[in-house]
């Protein structure tokens, strides 16, 4: 599933510049990686010497597994949370 749009991804192998064929984001990135996990050390679960500052984009993290659980749900809590978050300040 892609992390973006949350349709399936029929690709066996996703490489470094495959990109989600319904909306275009990257797919070899953080947010679409197994190990992904924003309350972890540097967002990921697995141990790794440096940071991948932008987890939207592709990377080349040699511990990447495709996040088979990725739902949109996941992206909708995410912009609730903002909206939430945005709505403190009378926006």
């Amino acid at each position: 599933m892609c992390w973006k749009c949350g349709k399936p991804i029929t690709l066996e192998y996703v490489g470094r510049t495959d990109i989600c064929p319904f909306c275009g984001a990257d797919l070899h990135s953080c947010k679409n990686c197994n190990f992904y996990s924003p309350s972890s050390h540097y967002e990921c679960h697995e141990t790794i010497e440096e940071c991948v500052r932008d987890k939207e984009r592709a990377n080349f993290c040699d511990n990447f597994v495709v996040n088979k659980n990725i739902s949109s749900s996941d992206n909708n809590k995410a912009k609730d949370a903002r909206s939430a978050f945005n709505s403190l300040f009378g926006d």
